[in-house]
């Protein structure tokens, strides 16, 4: 497995789209506001600069998942920034290290945009942000649902583009 920046692989964006649309219908389905092309687009931005998106391959370079960088995160915290988003690993391929590889890969990204520090609010991803040494800040509501307010460890340049892509075992995802 290794982990590239999406402006390197435009081509996942429309399969990527459609799994958003998938995971998380009351936001990017019909009836959503989010509009996940344009969002996966921006990801894919070809200037390096946030938002910013990067995608996990396995070996025979079939789409494992994704994660984002962008500026802005929760209104009520816009005092921070950069902010972890869009994280998701194909359903089958879950609990094989993807997702912390990702992680991993953003807090990279963040460090050559010249971020010591990330920012991620989220209501599934918890146990693995603190399994990655992300400190606990809050806990709060957004949208009527309970979140986690977290920060990446520091300094996040810890991570290493060869440390990523000896995260997860080639041979376990084929």
């Amino acid at each position: 497995m290794f982990v590239e920046p999406l402006r390197h692989h435009c081509e996942f964006v429309s399969e990527l789209a459609r799994r958003f649309e998938q995971e998380w219908p009351e936001w990017y389905g019909p009836s959503g506001t989010g509009n996940a092309t344009q969002d996966l687009s921006a990801f894919a931005n070809p200037e390096g600069v946030l938002p910013v998106g990067v995608i996990a391959l396995s070996a025979a370079s079939q789409l494992c998942g994704i994660a984002a960088l962008k500026a802005k995160g929760i209104a009520q915290f816009s005092h921070l920034s950069p902010w972890a988003a869009a994280g998701y690993v194909l359903p089958e391929l879950r609990g094989r290290g993807i997702g912390a590889a990702l992680v991993g890969a953003l807090l990279v990204e963040a460090r050559r945009l010249g971020y010591d520090t990330v920012y991620c609010a989220t209501s599934t991803a918890a146990s693995l942000l603190q399994r990655e040494g992300w400190q606990l800040m809050e806990r709060t509501m957004h949208d009527e649902k309970p979140i986690c307010l977290f920060r990446s460890p520091s300094p996040a340049s810890r991570f290493t583009p060869e440390s990523l892509q000896r995260a997860s075992p080639a041979s376990a995802l084929g």
